[in-house]
């Protein structure tokens, strides 16, 4: 009796072993890192918008619409909680994505407006602002691929055999990766006209 006890126990701890569990472990901690970097970096571009704002306030022809835009698009995108099961709920995420999204859109607009005032443009504060501005938006691309990357190899060992197997028994699901929000917008080539109007 007692040996076979050891002997199941014994089968179990080679069978746990080789089926992945700690890999699962492994990679659903980098997933989570990754994604604590991306939430890192969004934090840090909403930071800056409140100080473009002010900046841009001061120059007083400017668009008050665009104004109004990045200031919404700031409060829906840090008005959402973000959790760490945010990562397992498609829906959540996806809000999530798209209010970052909307974010990321009002600044790329306000930057192009901004190139029509001379006076903003020689402004010191709004250039390092722009700079800083700029810089985030490549972290947060860096962060993102890092956290696709992680997303692919948690998903690859979900998805693959036996380590599937492993998913199934302990409710490991694919992780939701980043999208694009309008992917057939961003698949049409850019219109450049040189000619003069």
């Amino acid at each position: 009796m007692i040996m076979k006890r050891w002997f199941l126990m014994l089968v179990t701890i080679l069978i746990l072993s080789g089926c992945g569990y700690n890999d699962f472990q492994s990679l659903d901690e980098q997933t989570k890192s990754a994604w604590s970097e991306v939430l890192n970096q969004y934090q840090r571009r909403a930071d800056l918008v409140p100080n473009i704002v002010a900046t841009v306030k001061g120059e007083a022809a400017f668009e008050q619409d665009t104004l109004t835009k990045v200031i919404e698009a700031r409060a829906k995108a840090t008005s959402i909680q973000v959790t760490p099961e945010t990562l397992n709920n498609p829906e959540a995420f996806k809000k999530f994505q798209a209010a970052q999204g909307e974010l990321g859109s009002a600044l790329s607009r306000l930057m192009a407006v901004s190139e029509q005032y001379p006076s903003l443009k020689a402004n010191q504060a709004f250039s390092d602002l722009r700079v800083q501005l700029e810089g985030t938006e490549n972290r947060v691309t860096v962060a993102r691929n890092r956290y696709i990357q992680a997303v692919q190899q948690y998903n690859v060992l979900t998805r693959s055999f036996p380590s599937n197997l492993t998913a199934m028994v302990f409710g490991y699901h694919a992780k939701e990766g980043f999208t694009v929000a309008n992917e057939a917008a961003i698949s049409t080539p850019p219109v450049v006209d040189f000619s003069k109007k």
